[in-house]
């Protein structure tokens, strides 16, 4: 479309000169095929990228900051970490720190899954204090531990003698 641009960033760009409304339309519709979305309301642009730091944290990155996320997300955002929790909870409906419980206990999923960690080290790489712990919100959040998890998943494995 020939828009000039200063800068691309995850999700963000920014324009050098202001663009038309049958521009804004096009663009949109051009999204919207990949499956994406022109998003121009800056509150829901923030929250969207304190999702994709949480999620790029926990699931992509081999090792969590070892700062607190209250600190993390204050610093990738050079934002005041109050205003970017009440955001985000009235945005999405659930605090900051119970979205990044959820993550962590699918990242455990993840991992358990994988089989090459023990449930020790496991706890150990995601920052929990201890075994004890990991399992206590394991099992708040999912209903089981994940001892039994991890048996269950062996269950619905079969072998390659049994295909």
């Amino acid at each position: 479309m020939k828009i000039s641009y200063s800068n691309i960033e995850l999700g963000e760009v920014e324009l050098v000169d202001p663009i038309s409304e049958s521009q804004v339309e096009k663009i949109r519709e051009v999204l919207h095929e990949y499956g994406l979305e022109l998003m121009e309301d800056k509150k829901a642009i923030l929250v969207e990228k304190i999702v994709a730091i949480i999620v790029n944290m926990i699931h992509e990155s081999e090792e969590l900051p070892i700062t607190n996320f209250s600190v993390y997300l204050t610093n990738q955002l050079n934002q005041d970490y109050h205003t970017l929790s009440a955001l985000f909870s009235k945005t999405k409906g659930v605090t900051i720190e119970h979205f990044i419980i959820l993550h962590k206990i699918e990242r455990v999923k993840e991992l358990i899954m994988y089989d090459e960690l023990s449930l020790t080290e496991i706890s150990y790489k995601l920052h929990y204090s201890s075994v004890a712990h990991l399992s206590n919100q394991f099992k708040k959040v999912t209903g089981i531990t994940p001892t039994y998890f991890k048996k269950i998943k062996n269950k619905k494995r079969k072998s390659l003698e049994d295909l």
